[in-house]
């Protein structure tokens, strides 16, 4: 069976030089590709053209359901499955329900949070075909890539290089799936 083709890898010195690789990527019309440096590189989602993220929104409705199912369990806890009086306290004492809204809260946010993120970045994800790259192990070191796949609507092998080579790429490579 053929290696199928992922997508063309190029490497740059500097993040400044990837920056504006990345520009002109997105500038060409280009949707899937991606960049990766040993460190995060200011304003490279707007050369990137990428959106906000939606985790925002996905911790926002975990934490709504926290509060809500905390202060709906209490309720119920408090004034209908065990009425205790305490010192002709009331049965909905809302100071004391604090603590509790407060936890639940921050729980079920961070549970959105940690599963929101693996679910939006599509992890896990055991292997990736970059990984074949002798070159992009060097990524977690000192240098920064951008890599164009294959699937993209506007990909052609010699545009994608040509463009790689038009915005300084030092070296360029083709990588292959190896599934």
């Amino acid at each position: 069976m053929a290696n199928k083709l992922f997508g063309i890898l190029a490497e740059y010195e500097h993040p400044g030089a990837l920056l504006k690789a990345a520009e002109k990527v997105r500038d060409a019309g280009y949707q899937k590709f991606d960049t990766y440096s040993p460190f995060p590189v200011h304003g490279m989602d707007d050369a990137m053209g990428l959106k906000n993220s939606k985790l925002g929104w996905i911790v926002l409705v975990h934490g709504l359901l926290g509060l809500t199912g905390a202060l709906t369990m209490i309720t119920f806890m408090a004034h209908f499955d065990y009425p205790v009086n305490i010192s002709g306290k009331p049965f909905l004492n809302w100071p004391a329900f604090v603590p509790v809204t407060f936890e639940l809260t921050v729980l079920l946010s961070s549970f959105g949070a940690v599963f929101g993120m693996f679910f939006l970045n599509g992890l896990p994800k055991h292997h990736h075909p970059l990984f074949n790259s002798s070159n992009f192990l060097r990524t977690t070191d000192d240098k920064f890539f951008i890599c164009i796949e294959s699937e993209d609507t506007l990909f052609t092998e010699d545009k994608a290089t040509q463009l790689l080579k038009d915005a300084g790429a030092v070296t360029i490579e083709k990588i292959y799936d190896n599934d």
